[in-house]
């Protein structure tokens, strides 16, 4: 007890035991870059490996197709399209992950332009936040989608792009064959029969609609005069009737022997040589030359025909088409869209047809249209109305009668495969960001670009029209049998004389026809085909 007291009472006096040595924490590590690693970071990633983390970039997508088979751009349930090949090879391709897929609002999906069913595109441009890493997503994208869709690169853009609202202007190319600006080529029944005993007879077609119906007294005579088959031989070709395609050598022979003889009548296929070599050539790019050529002031003259695109046809055709240029109301250039809705409204930059190509031995005139943006069928309307007044089918004031907002005009839609988006246009985006992003244009694709255009597009265009006559056959609906408004001319006048010495004389009689439809609540039945198109 007395030793317990003593020794809590010596116990305050001692002095405390050394404290033991203790370490000091770590300074707080610094945030470092994603591109930076220290030592420390290296070894332990190679001891404990991670999956890698990427992230989302805005990108621009440059790429073309060609359109045949497809029922347009844009995704339709249901419907082959190129966007719906395309969202598909993003998501096999790494750039769209599971839960987006089928869900393009989830990765901001934006396309500058919606193509029509069969329409090809060169310059198409979509954007979306995608991931482009690890590197190779060009080639992954390639591999995962069919030939006629070429994808040629991407560039990083801001974090607001969007590929349609910062399309300023669009350009479209329309290839037409030369011979669908003469107005001797390929001329309906009726006016061949109008024709006889004129002295200016019309030749009926053989390669296209009119084949298998005889023009009494008229291919007998002229085939015995020309030293063509005799009469027999031509009533039995003839007699072959409806069949959708016409290639014995007979019948090349006669097409031959025509062209060589007279200068108003064109093979169905602007070119007799292409024609008659069709069998034995082959019909691939590398019968394609793809030159292309001003026109000047000699003119570009048909083999075997008397028709040329001259400089008097090349400023006729110009002229035309600009009374589409400025700001108009194209209500009649679409579908499904009134005269009263603002979206009918569209801006027309440009509308030139200054060159000629010459694809697989056939040349066509090359239509340039720039224009903020448009509405279904329009172009091909523009240019269906434009060529129809080139046949004299038509008078030039018509285009100024259609662009009216109270007046209610059917217009012929040109065939689809000739047209193709030719490139989008970012002028403003490129202004206001070069100096810190890259310029969005086709400069860095031009040569990829070319090449997929006449491998694809350009060989696509002159084959079909060489093998199935799409144009040659649309040709024969421009009468005023389908297009009763084609006569219609400003101040009620009738269409010139010239024009009238070539419609029957039963046609001429039942000439009065109401324009302004939108008033009687009447509607002129038109043969169109493509009314079930995908909407644009």
């Amino acid at each position: 007890m007395e030793n317990q007291d003593i020794t809590s009472a010596k116990s305050p006096s001692l002095p405390p035991p050394p404290p033991l040595h203790q370490q000091e924490p770590d300074p707080k590590r610094l945030k470092m870059s994603t591109t930076a690693t220290s030592d420390d970071d290296e070894h332990t990633t190679t001891s404990t490996p991670r999956k890698q983390q990427f992230k989302r970039r805005k990108i621009a997508i440059f790429f073309a197709y060609c359109g045949v088979g497809y029922q347009g751009m844009q995704k339709n349930p249901g419907a082959k399209t190129i966007e719906g090949d395309l969202e598909e090879a993003l998501f096999r391709s790494g750039a769209v992950p599971e839960q987006d897929r089928g869900n393009p609002k989830r990765y901001d999906w934006a396309r500058s332009a919606r193509t029509d069913k069969g329409v090809s595109a060169v310059g198409q441009v979509v954007s979306g936040r995608f991931y482009i890493d690890p590197p190779g997503l060009v080639g992954r994208l390639n591999s995962n989608l069919p030939a006629q869709i070429r994808i040629f690169g991407y560039k990083r853009v801001t974090a607001s792009y969007n590929a349609k609202k910062f399309c300023d202007r669009r350009r479209y190319v329309y290839l037409i064959p030369v011979f669908a600006l003469d107005p001797s080529a390929h001329r309906d029944r009726e006016s061949v029969l109008a024709s006889l005993g004129s002295g200016n007879e019309l030749f009926k077609c053989f390669e296209c609609s009119e084949r298998g119906r005889k023009v009494a007294g008229l291919m007998g005579r002229r085939t015995y005069q020309l030293g063509m088959p005799t009469n027999n031989e031509v009533d039995n070709l003839n007699s072959e009737d409806d069949t959708k395609v016409e290639s014995t050598e007979g019948l090349n022979r006669n097409t031959k022997s025509e062209m060589e003889t007279q200068n108003c009548v064109d093979n169905g296929t602007g070119d007799t040589e292409g024609s008659v070599q069709n069998e034995s050539t082959d019909l691939n790019v590398g019968s394609w030359d793809g030159s292309e050529r001003q026109v000047n002031g000699e003119g570009n003259r048909f083999r075997d025909s008397g028709f040329c695109y001259s400089a008097k046809e090349k400023e006729r055709f110009n002229r035309i088409l600009k009374h589409y240029v400025g700001s108009h109301n194209f209500h009649n250039f679409t579908t499904r869209t009134k005269a009263e809705d603002p979206a009918a409204h569209r801006y027309i930059v440009s509308f030139n047809a200054n060159t000629i190509v010459n694809v697989q031995g056939m040349d066509f005139v090359k239509c340039e249209v720039v224009g903020q943006s448009f509405m279904l069928h329009q172009i091909r309307k523009m240019i269906g109305l434009a060529v129809a007044i080139m046949r004299n089918c038509a008078s030039e004031s018509l285009i100024e009668t259609a662009l009216q907002k109270d007046v209610n005009i059917n217009v012929p839609t040109a065939p689809e495969v000739g047209l193709y988006l030719d490139e989008c246009l970012f002028a403003s985006y490129n202004q206001k960001w070069k100096d810190s992003h890259e310029e969005l244009s086709m400069k860095d694709y031009q040569e990829e670009a070319e090449d997929f255009k006449m491998k694809h597009i350009y060989s696509h265009i002159a084959s079909t029209e060489q093998k199935e006559g799409v144009v040659a056959l649309w040709l024969h609906s421009l009468n005023y049998r389908n297009y009763p408004d084609l006569r219609f001319v400003k101040n009620e006048d009738t269409i010139d004389q010239k024009n009238n010495n070539e419609v029957p004389n039963d046609q001429k009689n039942n000439s009065e026809d109401t324009i302004d439809k939108r008033n009687s609540n009447e509607e002129t039945i038109v043969i169109d085909s493509e009314v079930k198109e995908v909407a644009e």
